[in-house]
């Protein structure tokens, strides 16, 4: 176990990109994405992919190589991330896993226990009735099934909120319970490094991001993907709020004014999942020589 995989999480705009590039630079190494977004090569702006002159500094696994047109899950990924891990572990004595997907850094990090298939009658009767009374009832259904779940899921997306409850209601079991499962053993040494900043320093770094991610044709970009809105992969905040925008529901101010907003939802969520994990020491990405100096300890 002399190998070591360095996991730097952190929620959405923390700072994690230019941190992970100098660090992957000092130890001569690569970065596996965990943006569960980032992984797609149809969307670049809205899910802000590292640029292409910070891509070519290092090299990057996981991002850009997968279609939104295909499925893909955490279980997948973890496989996926084994193996890479495997091959380069024979070269390299650390690796970085960079992202702020918590479920797929859990993922490589403790494994994940298979889901079961979904039931076609409680599928069919959970869209039904998402369809008739709408997203809030099965909100309050997995409120009263999985409290904890309900505190991290992203509560805008009914796919998500639909499968936690079908799986509660298949298995008699928490949807929170297959994800915290003992942690299968891996044949490497794991060290986690979150990022974290104040709050308001947080947010106004959000909603600086979201304008020049407008700037850089954001709009055009969700315009070219509007035909496929009905994509999981495209339930995402920056192209979801531009989705209602186009068909009317309202202007084009209001739309930014909600990606900011949810954003910031999004990022808090991110926080209540990661402060979950007492393995994460946490820093102030601007902090870099104190955590170049903590890594350098403990590998």
């Amino acid at each position: 176990m002399n190998k070591t995989l360095i996991v730097t999480t952190g929620p959405t705009g923390i700072g994690k990109t230019d941190l992970s590039i100098e660090l992957a630079q000092r130890l001569k190494t690569f970065i596996i994405s965990s943006d569960s977004r980032q992984i797609y090569k149809e969307l670049k702006i809205g899910v802000a992919r590292p640029s292409e002159e910070d891509l070519a500094k290092v090299k990057h696994y996981m991002i850009a190589d997968k279609s939104i047109y295909d499925y893909y899950s955490a279980g997948k990924y973890e496989l996926e991330v084994l193996d890479i891990l495997k091959d380069t572990f024979k070269e390299k004595e650390t690796a970085l896993l960079v992202g702020g997907s918590g479920m797929y850094i859990d993922a490589v990090c403790k494994g994940i226990d298979a889901l079961p298939d979904a039931d076609p009658e409680i599928r069919k009767n959970l869209n039904e009735k998402l369809e008739k009374e709408g997203i809030e009832s099965l909100r309050f259904d997995l409120k009263k099934l999985d409290s904890e779940h309900y505190q991290i899921v992203d509560l805008n997306n009914p796919k998500r909120i639909l499968r936690a409850v079908e799986v509660c209601i298949q298995t008699g079991k928490t949807y929170t319970s297959f994800l915290t499962k003992p942690k299968k053993k891996r044949d490497f040494n794991i060290l986690k490094i979150g990022l974290e900043r104040d709050r308001d320093e947080l947010y106004g770094r959000i909603d600086r991001r979201v304008d020049i991610m407008i700037k850089e044709g954001l709009i055009a970009e969700a315009e070219k993907y509007y035909k496929d809105r009905h994509l999981n992969s495209l339930n995402t905040v920056g192209y979801k709020e531009l989705f209602a925008y186009f068909e009317g529901e309202y202007n084009l101010e209001e739309a930014i004014r909600l990606i900011k907003r949810n954003s910031r939802r999004y990022a808090k969520r991110q926080i209540t999942w990661f402060k979950r994990d007492k393995e994460i020491h946490w820093f102030h990405p601007d902090d870099k020589q104190v955590i170049f100096d903590y890594i350098s300890e403990h590998i």
